[in-house]
């Protein structure tokens, strides 16, 4: 295995060893799904959202749609 394998292994690890506890403590606000729910405004409820929290939505959207993109095709994107 390439020294980058080990490094996406080693952040895998991180990302297991800092999401498993919190999943595992039931703790309000310590998982990612919580902390990006408050980055990104999406937990607040709000009918006239302002301009930034619309603009901080799209970006996760435009992310989100991309990644989903890059995984799933050969490279294209």
């Amino acid at each position: 295995m390439s020294g980058w394998t080990w490094a996406w292994l080693a952040w895998l690890g991180a990302f297991a060893a800092i999401e498993g506890p919190a999943l595992l403590n039931k703790t309000k606000g310590d998982t990612l799904s919580e902390h990006v729910r408050v980055w990104f405004a999406t937990a607040r409820a709000g009918n006239d959202p302002t301009g930034w929290v619309r603009m901080r939505r799209f970006a996760l959207l435009a992310v989100m749609a991309w990644l989903s993109a890059h995984f799933l095709t050969p490279g294209w994107v």
